[in-house]
């Protein structure tokens, strides 16, 4: 398999369940600048969309967006239980983790990245991240993860868009359970790999 990623971006989480997987891959870097890989090729051309995370499989099938990709390699290892069972509450829950960090933390954080967005634009989603990450927090309330105590395919996303808050000048260190979850989920072992393979950590 080959995961095309770049650093620190939302393909981290992908980047991270692959470890957590222990699964056999190659790790290509796309810079969503340029979208020139370091061999010449247009990534366009593997990703019309032009953005990461993109896994292409070994038979060449390719997948796009996060959540579907870290379900997909959870799936290829049941004995690891990185997610719940098909057709369990559990899953749909799992889910419905997924669903909320993509469409409201993930998506709020995009416009503060663009220097064109207007002030009070950024002051307005700056405001609503923190109510939407006042909510997690509460949730983690007495959980090592956000499943409870088991660590899920959720959980690199989570952390994965939390590591963006200190860019973008938004202050959550007054969310107690979201940092004691950053500082156990920055712990682990794949996690640090991962990290380290995309030259965030040394």
């Amino acid at each position: 398999m080959k995961l095309y990623y770049s650093p620190g971006a939302c393909s981290l989480s992908p980047h991270i369940t692959l470890h957590e997987a222990g699964l056999k891959f190659e790790h290509i870097q796309a810079p969503t600048k340029t979208h020139k890989l370091d061999d010449g090729t247009d990534y366009y051309s593997i990703n019309p969309l032009g953005y990461v995370p993109l896994l292409e499989l070994d038979d060449g099938t390719r997948l796009t967006e996060g959540p579907a990709i870290v379900q997909y390699i959870a799936d290829q290892v049941p004995e690891k239980k990185l997610a719940p069972a098909n057709g369990t509450v559990a899953r749909a829950q799992l889910q419905a983790w997924l669903n909320f960090i993509g469409t409201e933390v993930h998506k709020g954080f995009g416009p503060l990245f663009n220097p064109a967005t207007p002030a009070e634009y950024k002051t307005m989603l700056i405001a609503k991240l923190l109510e939407r990450l006042q909510w997690v927090d509460g949730q983690l309330a007495g959980k090592s993860y956000l499943m409870g105590e088991a660590f899920s395919v959720a959980d690199p996303y989570l952390f994965t868009v939390t590591n963006w808050a200190d860019f973008v000048g938004l202050d959550i260190s007054g969310f107690a359970n979201i940092a004691a979850f950053r500082e156990r989920m920055a712990a682990r072992p794949a996690v640090q790999t991962a990290m380290r393979e995309e030259g965030l950590i040394k």
